[in-house]
């Protein structure tokens, strides 16, 4: 039973959303500000779980979270798939031509990086967080400054709208982790996706190798991301996501790769959101 939450960022950021979707409205937030501050709300107790975002639709992979969930042998128990929509919010009764800066996670400025090419009078600041931002403008009253965060959070830090879904590609997707320091409680039956990790020795076909495993295994490789190792210059650590129908398919292409693999390790397994 999840009852409290670590997310990244504050109320009306898009973490808290997923919170609410993923689990329900009545689940607590613990606020943190980084996502290691994420990872020790989890390993000291103060949360059930964690909920972090994997790789954006348009941004691509968030790989330090890769390494985070690796390294604090943390397990997915559950993804989430969350479409963001950015929009551009201040103070009310101004316009975007009263605007001189934004301030947004990195994350977000990137993704609407193409919008502001038409405001070149306009300033881009990273933040740490999207919600956070809006939550500051209102607090402090602050004119001539907006921020991009979700529909949510204009609404709980009561600013306007100034302009809707300003994202480059309309149809802009995250995709989010369910975290917790020990596994699920899922029943074989009810589990059709997982992520894995391996390292593999620098030669030729090694990874090609790996690969024919999981298709001569029935395993449809859904993501493939590599992570340097950075003890080790030019080794690399491969995270990789399969979905299946039959969980004995899955289970005999582990057994294969823990033998021909080093370092085989299974972040999670659990329900595939796209179903």
């Amino acid at each position: 039973m999840i009852k409290t939450v670590a997310i990244q960022g504050v109320k009306g950021s898009f973490h808290h959303i997923v919170s609410q979707q993923y689990l329900d409205e009545t689940v607590l937030v613990d606020e943190c500000m980084t996502f290691d501050a994420v990872i020790d709300s989890v390993l000291n107790g103060k949360s059930d779980a964690a909920i972090m975002a994997i790789e954006n639709s348009i941004a691509g992979s968030i790989i330090p979270n890769y390494a985070l969930i690796d390294s604090h042998n943390l397990h997915i128990i559950g993804e989430h798939y969350l479409d963001i929509q950015h929009h551009l919010m201040a103070l009310s009764g101004q316009t975007i031509d009263d605007i001189k800066e934004v301030y947004s996670h990195p994350m977000a400025l990137l993704q609407c990086k193409a919008f502001f090419k038409q405001y070149p009078h306009i300033k881009l600041v990273e933040d740490i967080d999207t919600a956070q931002v809006a939550q500051r403008i209102q607090k402090n009253q602050t004119k001539n400054v907006a921020a991009i965060a979700s529909r949510v959070a204009a609404q709980l830090f009561e600013l306007d709208i100034i302009s809707e879904s300003i994202q480059t590609i309309k149809h802009n997707e995250t995709r989010f982790f369910i975290v917790k320091t020990k596994n699920s409680v899922l029943a074989q039956n009810e589990i059709n996706k997982a992520s894995i990790k391996f390292e593999l020795d620098h030669k030729r076909g090694s990874l090609a190798t790996i690969l024919n495993v999981l298709s001569d295994c029935k395993l449809n490789l859904t993501k493939i991301q590599s992570l340097p190792k950075i003890e080790t210059p030019w080794k690399y650590a491969f995270f990789v996501d399969v979905t299946f129908e039959s969980y004995n398919d899955y289970d005999k292409a582990k057994s294969i790769m823990d033998i021909m693999a080093q370092d085989f390790k299974v972040l999670g397994e659990y329900r595939n959101a796209r179903l």
